[in-house]
């Protein structure tokens, strides 16, 4: 991992395509522009993660007998549901 300082303004290079410039740094918080081509795909890190355990969850080979078993509701809670109205 490279760490690198960098001031309002200043930039920093990422092969030949790729520019990161800090537009602003306040309260804790950098504001990055980044200037890239388009077939470069930029995603906040939290945001990779949720994209991989989504493709994971899709992934999965589950049958719609299956599926359907966790949305039912068990006959004990359902029958107690009623009584309670």
């Amino acid at each position: 991992m490279l760490i690198l300082q960098r001031k309002e303004g200043e930039s920093l290079l990422i092969g030949d395509e790729v520019e990161v410039t800090v537009l602003s740094v306040e309260a804790g918080r950098a504001r990055l522009a980044i200037q890239a081509p388009r077939s470069v795909t930029i995603l906040r890190s939290e945001l990779k993660g949720a994209a991989d355990t989504n493709r994971e969850a899709a992934d999965e080979e589950v049958s719609p007998l299956e599926l359907l078993g966790v949305l039912k509701k068990p006959e004990k809670e359902s029958q107690s549901d009623e009584n309670n109205r």
